[in-house]
C-alpha cells in the first residue's frame, strides 16, 4: 500500500488549459494534437467531448479523453483510478480523501474502452509523438475491455476531486 506522506509518491501531469488524454501507446503516432492540417484538429475533437469522459478514435484503437475541466491528474493503480485535484490543501489530505470518496462516489454512466496495453496520459493539446517530452504518465494497462465510470467528489468542505476509475471486464 502506497502511503500518501511522501509527496514524491505520485506523479501528477497538468494541462495547458485544455484537456488531458489517455493514448494506447501503439497509437501515440496517430494522434496530432493542436498540430493537425484539418479543419478540426486532434486537439479540437478532443476538446469537444463533453462531460467527465469520452472516447475518440486514434488509428486502430480508442483514446480516453479527461473532460469537464483542467486539473491536475495522477493515476493511482491500487485503486485503478485516475484522480484528478480540483481543490484542496494539500496533496497528501487530498488522497487520503480518495478511498471514502470512492465508496460513497455517485457515478455517471459508464462506457467500455478496448484497451491493447500501456496508455500514456498527456496534454491532449501535444501530438502523441512528442508527449513523452513533456509531463506524461505511462500507465501499465493490461490488455482488454474496461468499464469506466466517473465522478466528482467532495468528501471534505475544502477538498474537490474527480474521479475516474477502470475496472478490467475482459481480454
Amino acid at each position: 500500500m502506497v502511503s500518501y506522506a511522501d509527496p514524491s509518491s505520485v506523479e501528477w501531469v497538468e494541462s495547458g488549459g485544455g484537456p488531458l488524454i489517455a493514448i494506447p501507446e501503439v497509437v501515440l503516432p496517430f494522434w496530432t494534437g493542436a498540430d493537425g492540417d484539418e479543419l478540426a484538429s486532434d486537439y479540437d475533437r478532443a476538446c469537444e467531448v463533453e462531460g467527465l469522459t469520452g472516447l475518440l478514435p486514434v488509428g486502430n484503437a480508442t483514446a480516453l479523453v479527461l473532460g469537464d475541466e483542467p486539473a491536475a491528474t495522477a493515476y493511482l493503480p491500487e485503486h485503478t483510478t485516475f484522480v484528478r485535484w480540483f481543490a484542496g490543501e494539500s496533496e497528501r489530505e487530498l488522497l487520503a480523501e480518495v478511498p471514502a470518496a470512492l465508496d460513497t462516489a455517485a457515478w455517471g454512466r459508464e462506457v467500455h474502452w478496448q484497451v491493447p496495453g500501456a496508455v500514456i496520459l498527456f496534454d491532449a493539446a501535444w501530438p502523441g509523438e512528442e508527449s513523452t517530452k513533456t509531463g506524461h504518465l505511462r500507465i501499465p494497462l493490461a490488455p482488454g475491455r474496461y468499464a469506466v465510470r466517473a465522478t466528482h467528489a467532495e468528501p471534505g468542505p475544502e477538498t474537490w476531486l474527480g474521479l475516474v476509475q477502470l475496472r478490467l471486464l475482459g481480454r
